[in-house]
């Protein structure tokens, strides 16, 4: 019997030992911390990521359009090279891209940007392209004019 209350007395004692045993919880507060910081990259970086190519753009007085699709839009460099998004564009090759790309075909919208130091000629030219290939919803994008 003196046996049986040792071991009794030695398994209390091994419990009372193993109170600092592996903890069954998640700190989330790490995770949070590093949600947080990614959304505050993003929402700073947002606005930064213009799809296309840098333009200096005219000012105009006319008033936005209005307009549910996002259209087409090609970009004239001051230097006359031609862009759909960030891929340069020969001037052979620019309906065949714009049908590609075209989700109704021929009826979508067509966006024309050029840096306002571009010849006149050469957006004139482009958009005779864009009219031959039987585009007729194009336009001309400027900048609102700051008064």
């Amino acid at each position: 019997m003196g046996m049986a209350a040792g071991a009794s007395q030695g398994g209390k004692r091994r419990r009372r030992g193993r109170r600092g045993g592996p903890i069954n919880e998640i700190n989330m507060t790490p995770f949070i911390d590093v949600v947080l910081v990614l959304l505050i990259i993003f929402m700073v970086a947002a606005p930064m990521m213009t799809v296309g190519v840098p333009l200096d753009l005219p000012q105009s007085k006319a008033s936005p359009l209005n307009s549910d699709v996002k259209p087409i839009t090609l970009s004239i460099r001051q230097t006359g090279q031609v862009f759909l998004g960030e891929d340069e564009l020969t001037d052979d090759t620019i309906v065949p891209k714009l049908m590609e790309t075209a989700k109704t075909g021929t009826e979508e919208r067509v966006f024309v940007r050029g840096d306002k130091r571009v010849d006149y000629g050469r957006v004139a030219q482009v958009m005779a392209i864009v009219t031959g290939g039987g585009f007729k919803k194009v336009a001309l994008v400027t900048e609102p004019e700051h008064q």
